[in-house]
């Protein structure tokens, strides 16, 4: 309906003079002025020498006789905008469709392949909120560009190389005798790791000889030359992969993908060594990128030692990307908003080795989550956990469910799927870039504007259809529609341009903002209407209706990465 409406007025326009006419169709925020809003007038009219509300009454005048039926009216509002109502019977029929498993499914699936990497967190340290930020975002944004008909390849580049690495693995040498045993949980393997970075960290900042020591760490631990830093390098490496798997499955994250800072290290280092169009300069026996050439600074891509930076084989894991998949359109990497000027000299430099494939990367920064204690830090030790952040909303969701008769193994499940709503709706509700002031009251209520509150909402709809299996339901075909819909319907038929939407825009932030609305819209439906009335002849339509937002709520969900509980 909506592409048919821009065409109309895109063919009025041509009538005008405007040939390339840019016509959005917005939904009104009051769906009393209809279904579908246009300020193409507002936009034109200067161009067409008349006032913004005299060219819309003209557009309104020149489209009635040509409009489809499924349009009730078309008016013109306020100064100049234009707005279009759909008539109830169509949109019933929509909502019936929905019912029966239509109009949410995805678009056939089209050629286009998109790259998308995000989480990359490092072995050795914990995995903290600020990776639970890029998992949310990222694995949103997979399930979106999905949604709207490409091929996505998931990719995470987790850091097993590098000073962080030596200091961690000095550390756990002068401290051995502390080594974790085999029996102990991964949680507790792994956090002995993050204790050893720290300890690294501080003795590296302070003691020359240390720091020469850990340097000579970082050196043999590329060439694998020290049989005893090598052996501690893998047994903490395995531990963090480890780890890591197993956030994922809790967060419901898989990789197609997963590619080494290790392994990029030779290829970037190769690179920039053999340096064929002259991007690099030497520099105080270093190899750098003179970004100011260009707008941007320098950043060094070999240091002294010889050894590759971050750059470097940041560098090398993008001309691997392109190599392995040389048919994607776009390469999408998620990171925090700090890394953001960092990137756009890795875009230029890559731009000047492989002028296509450098325009291919888009990098989309994120925020920073903040409690009360301010930005965390992994390099002082001040830092919330993943594990320490779904633990402690699990237990609050457990509280919450105290009084409800739950087994054991199903409660944990449940409490598991609401702490990772909690925390995906609350980075996804805001536009990707902002930082997020955590509440964690606020995200584990089931009321207001929240993840469990859109979980509940639905549960709550599944409890009405289990209430009505033995409802003796007419065919589709035979559903007698209403004269009039309401607010839920409208909110129902809007979903698929809601989503494809917001993949264009790369903004999860539009689909948690709609389905909040839509859930507000369901209850208020549920608690003013009796849907299941054996006598009334409507009862099946209001079971279609309640069907259709289960599956339009559980999709948008899945779009965000949240599942829905069995039971709540």
């Amino acid at each position: 309906m909506k592409d048919d409406l821009i065409l109309l007025l895109c063919g009025i326009f041509v009538s005008l003079g405007i040939k390339d006419a840019k016509i959005s169709l917005e939904y009104p925020e009051n769906s009393d002025h209809g279904d579908f809003s246009t300020n193409a007038a507002l936009a034109y009219a200067k161009e067409l020498k008349t006032s913004p509300k005299a060219l819309a009454e003209k557009i309104v005048s020149g489209i009635k006789n040509s409009l489809p039926d499924y349009v009730e009216s078309v008016e013109t509002a306020g100064a100049g905008f234009i707005n279009f109502k759909i008539k109830s019977k169509v949109i019933a029929e929509k909502v019936v469709e929905i019912a029966a498993g239509g109009l949410v499914k995805e678009p056939k699936s089209s050629t286009k392949k998109v790259m998308i990497e995000y989480t990359d967190p490092n072995t050795f340290k914990v995995f903290h909120i600020g990776h639970l930020m890029s998992n949310a975002i990222g694995e949103s944004l997979s399930r979106l560009i999905e949604f709207s008909g490409s091929k996505v390849v998931r990719m995470c580049y987790p850091s097993d190389i590098g000073l962080h690495i030596a200091k961690s693995v000095w550390a756990i040498d002068k401290n051995s005798r502390d080594f974790p045993k085999d029996s102990v949980s991964i949680q507790e393997k792994t956090a002995f790791l993050g204790k050893m970075y720290v300890e690294g960290t501080k003795v590296y900042d302070a003691d020359p000889n240390t720091k020469a020591e850990i340097d000579r760490i970082n050196r043999v631990l590329y060439d694998k030359t020290d049989k005893n830093a090598n052996g501690i390098f893998l047994k903490g490496r395995q531990w963090s992969l480890e780890h890591f798997e197993l956030l994922y499955k809790i967060l419901g994250t898989h990789f197609d993908e997963v590619i080494y800072e290790s392994e990029m290290a030779p290829i970037g280092l190769e690179l920039v060594r053999t340096d064929k169009n002259n991007v690099f300069e030497k520099s105080e026996g270093a190899v750098v990128f003179k970004g100011e050439k260009f707008g941007l600074h320098t950043r060094v891509f070999v240091n002294s030692q010889g050894l590759p930076t971050y750059e470097a084989k940041e560098l090398g894991l993008n001309i691997t990307k392109f190599e392995k998949h040389p048919d994607a359109k776009m390469s999408i990497v998620i990171t925090a908003s700090e890394q953001n000027d960092y990137f756009k000299v890795l875009a230029k430099v890559l731009a000047l080795i492989d002028e296509k494939d450098g325009s291919k990367l888009k990098h989309i920064g994120h925020g920073m989550m903040r409690f009360a204690d301010g930005k965390m830090s992994s390099r002082t030790g001040n830092v919330i956990t993943a594990d320490s952040l779904i633990s402690d909303l699990k237990e609050m969701a457990l509280t919450k469910m105290a009084d409800r008769k739950f087994s054991d193994s199903d409660a944990d499940l449940i409490a598991e799927q609401i702490a990772v709503a909690a925390i995906k709706y609350t980075v996804l509700r805001s536009s990707v870039g902002s930082d997020i002031v955590f509440d964690s009251i606020a995200s584990v209520s089931f009321e207001g504007d929240s993840g469990p509150y859109l979980q509940y909402s639905a549960v709550r709809a599944n409890s009405v259809l289990e209430k009505a299996k033995d409802f003796n339901k007419n065919a589709a075909s035979k559903i007698l529609l209403p004269e009039k819909v309401g607010l839920l319907e409208r909110l129902l038929v809007r979903f698929p341009d809601v989503a494809i939407r917001a993949a264009q825009e790369f903004s999860p932030q539009q689909v948690a903002g709609y389905l909040i609305n839509l859930a507000g819209a369901f209850n208020a439906y549920y608690g003013t209407t009796q849907i299941i009335d054996e006598k009334d002849p409507f009862s099946s339509y209001r079971l279609a209706l309640t069907e259709a937002f289960i599956a339009t709520m559980t999709k948008g969900l899945w779009l965000l990465g949240i599942k829905v509980p069995q039971k709540m």
